[in-house]
């Protein structure tokens, strides 16, 4: 007999996860299904950005970023290392616990917040009388009924035609968190948040890194200015960028390596030879064995679940999130319509306002933004005013020793609403925060300028980028 819940979620990402435990808090009697599994295969809850994503690739910049400092900046501070050496395997030891972690402390979240969870592949096997009937296929393959669905089954690395991934030289984002150790000349295809954050990791450890993009321009989707200072630091820092390629034949010699045929920006042809190539090109919907066509789930030409503005799809009672319908593919993103749809199903009205997502590439230079960049402002023709203050006037900046980058505001002409806020530097991704505050409560440029800010702190270029939309900075 089947076992009846009022909400089932299937997929324990950030999306799914996020929404079976805010179902459970509104009263529903919920569950999640999951399939990852850890490598003792026990559950391992948290989707692509626990196991092989946003988590464990934090780990390795940290452990990255420790190593860089230790070579290059501790002397600067009087401290002198002999005899300096990396464990990869430890590294990536380290990295394997901070997933389990958070694996561990979901599990802890959905016991406490009474989410039945259960270790498999969920799928649909038709509409029923109490709602849909859904199927798991795990360990003990399970028959539940939900009256209401949601979808949060994530999405999935995008592969090169010819070039599909076998996780030893021809790597995705998962097999690029396992190298076992530093590769003498690594490629990257793709100049996305995968390949620079990847590429910044092994380039410290001492990897040749190149990197191929087929743009012709760099972080396009990145405000111009923050792109091009990105880009000289990467450059300063010996990572090596080549834009506007279009990528050839990729090999795979008998023995080991990988051979890149490739066409330069200037026509020329060119071969790359790496003993690790990331292909980091995108990501596609996981939709795959979900069986949507057994009640009728409608997909679209990419693969992604159709939704409305609300996460309906054009079932009654289903639901989807996250990286597997519209818009952008991140995991604050998907819990906040995770969050959202689960109070939708109570009769309150959630919300996401995909205006005020902040984005981040932990690089370093980190770069983090919100709102619109100053060449969308351009081609919609919008008036605006822009000010902008440099880290390294900044005296926390200078303390730290890390003085590059800086913060820009962009204001109505008219208005002084802030309608983006852009930065490259120290803890980028920290500062955002305050900016999509702000940017949610509709605040002025002259509202953060006139908030007090902490000294000596980075947020203080925040208050100053605000003051230089009026041509009023006091430090620069």
């Amino acid at each position: 007999m089947s076992k009846q819940f009022d909400v089932i979620v299937i997929g324990g990402g950030p999306g799914g996860y996020i929404a079976a435990i805010r179902a459970a808090q509104l009263g529903f009697n919920t569950a999640c299904i999951d399939d990852w599994k850890n490598a003792q295969g026990g559950p391992a809850p948290g989707g692509t950005c626990t196991n092989v994503g946003c988590i464990p690739s934090k780990a390795l910049l940290q452990s990255s970023e420790h190593y860089e400092q230790a070579a290059h900046h501790f002397a600067d501070h009087g401290i002198g290392v002999k005899g300096l050496s990396i464990d990869v395997a430890k590294m990536i030891g380290r990295k394997d616990t901070v997933v389990k972690q958070n694996n561990d402390g979901i599990l802890y979240l959905f016991k406490k917040n009474k989410v039945t969870f259960f270790h498999g592949r969920g799928s649909f096997v038709k509409a029923s009388e109490g709602g849909y009937e859904i199927a798991v296929a795990g360990a003990a393959n399970e028959s539940l009924v939900g009256k209401h669905i949601i979808v949060a089954t994530g999405s999935n690395a995008r592969a090169l035609p010819g070039a599909e991934f076998d996780e030893e030289r021809i790597l995705s984002n998962d097999g690029a968190l396992r190298i076992g150790e530093v590769p003498k000349k690594l490629g990257v295809i793709g100049s996305g948040v995968i390949g620079l954050e990847m590429g910044s990791v092994w380039r410290r450890l001492g990897s040749e890194v190149t990197v191929l993009e087929a743009l012709p321009t760099f972080l396009a989707a990145v405000d111009e200015q923050v792109a091009k200072e990105a880009g000289k630091a990467f450059a300063k820092q010996g990572l090596k960028i080549e834009l506007g390629v279009k990528i050839g034949e990729i090999k795979k010699p008998a023995k080991k390596g990988v051979s890149v045929a490739y066409t330069d920006a200037k026509g020329g042809a060119q071969t790359l030879e790496v003993d690790k190539l990331i292909v980091s090109i995108g990501r596609v919907p996981n939709t795959n064995g979900l069986n949507a066509d057994a009640v009728g789930l409608k997909l679209d030409e990419r693969g992604a679940i159709v939704v409305d503005g609300d996460c309906k799809t054009n079932l009654p009672n289903v639901w989807a999130v996250g990286d597997v319908v519209r818009g952008p593919m991140l995991a604050h993103k998907a819990e906040e319509e995770g969050v959202a749809v689960a109070e939708r199903i109570a009769g309150q009205h959630g919300h996401v306002n995909f205006n005020t997502i902040p984005w981040v590439i932990y690089t370093s230079p980190e770069i983090a933004w919100v709102g619109q960049t100053e060449q969308q402002l351009k081609a919609e023709g919008r008036a605006y005013k822009a000010g902008s203050f440099p880290f390294m006037a900044n005296g926390r900046a200078r303390a730290l020793g890390d003085t590059t980058g800086f913060v820009k505001f962009l204001a109505d002409a008219k208005t002084d609403e802030i309608l983006g806020v852009h930065i490259v530097g120290p803890f980028a991704s920290e500062l955002i925060a305050e900016a999509v505050v702000a940017m949610e409560f509709k605040a002025s440029a002259e509202d953060i300028a006139r908030i007090c800010h902490a000294h000596p702190s980075l947020s203080e270029a925040t208050k100053e980028a605000a003051l230089a939309v009026d041509k009023r900075t006091l430090n620069f």
